[in-house]
């Protein structure tokens, strides 16, 4: 932030640094987080804050109040700006995008357990034998997965956004066909009715 502004004090070592290019300020900076330390920091800053829910089991709401409690306006965020970050797997119905969700699954509980982490085809991943550790990593984390039909997705990601008082909401979606990928966000777009931007 202080190479952005160029407020670094003239004995600090960092304010002989030339920035190249000069002279253009970067894009509003948000912190994404999972705690209210981390949403306390960002108030402090005055800066955006985003939670992480497309991973973590700490409710965002907390940390949400906490950041706004904390917020100090500045000249990019004159008022608070929360963002809920959520995994969603949208396909024409449920029962595709459950199955397409395979990946992501089987993806974590390699992660997790300490093997190679590989993004498979959907097919590799319903055909992957797995652990009772691995598959409880799965019956774990897949409760924060929002995964369904274009309805099913928007009534979810609504609910989950109103009910911890984001502004805003990101999504991530990891499915292992790039095609799919795309298609998954434009449904959520659609679903949602905002126009449909090229991908």
């Amino acid at each position: 932030m202080a190479f952005d502004e160029e407020s670094f004090p003239p004995e600090h070592p960092y304010s002989r640094v030339p920035v190249s290019p000069g002279g253009i300020r970067l894009p509003p900076m948000w912190l994404l987080g999972s705690s209210g330390a981390s949403a306390s920091a960002a108030g402090q800053l005055g800066i955006g804050y985003a939670f992480a829910a497309h991973f973590s089991h700490t409710p965002p709401a907390p940390a949400f109040e906490a950041y706004r409690y904390a917020f100090r306006p500045t000249e990019a965020f004159p008022k608070p700006q929360t963002m809920l970050c959520v995994s969603v797997i949208c396909a024409p119905t449920d029962e595709e995008a459950q199955y397409l969700s395979r990946s992501q699954a089987v993806s974590w509980a390699l992660f997790t357990t300490g093997e190679q982490r590989k993004l498979m085809s959907p097919e590799e991943a319903h055909a992957r034998v797995l652990t009772s550790q691995q598959q409880g990593v799965i019956d774990h984390q897949s409760t924060l997965w929002i995964v369904g039909s274009p309805a099913t997705v928007r009534d979810a990601i609504a609910e989950k956004a109103e009910s911890c008082g984001a502004g805003e909401v990101m999504i991530t979606t990891t499915i292992h066909s790039y095609a799919l990928r795309r298609r998954s966000y434009a449904l959520v777009a659609e679903a949602f009715g905002l126009e449909l931007r090229a991908l």
